[in-house]
């Protein structure tokens, strides 16, 4: 057994994505997510933009997260061109997903 304490080295996130097949793969598709975002963005009023964030992509579904009920409405009007959107832009979608963030208030 070695008893030499064990010397850990900072190391930058494009190093450790660099190492890791998983943390490769799940940064591709933080970044897919964000192109898809960026893709369909004109199709979204502009004042209901910032309450739209990209969220996760799974098995073909992508998940929109919304910051209340009411954008969510608006937003939900919108999915069939969305994904018309990105299947023209050439992105596989089954289907997208809204999630609401609820505000924690302490």
């Amino acid at each position: 057994m070695n008893s030499s304490p064990r010397l850990h080295q900072a190391v930058t996130f494009s190093q450790a994505v660099e190492n890791s097949p998983s943390l490769a793969r799940l940064a591709g598709l933080v970044q897919e997510s964000s192109d898809r975002l960026k893709a369909v963005e004109s199709l979204i009023p502009e004042a209901l933009r910032p309450a739209i964030q990209a969220g996760p992509i799974e098995d073909g579904a992508w998940c929109l997260l919304v910051s209340s009920n009411a954008a969510a409405a608006k937003v939900r009007q919108l999915l069939p061109l969305i994904q018309s959107r990105l299947t023209d832009k050439g992105w596989k979608v089954t289907s997208i997903r809204l999630k609401i963030l609820i505000s924690r208030k302490s």
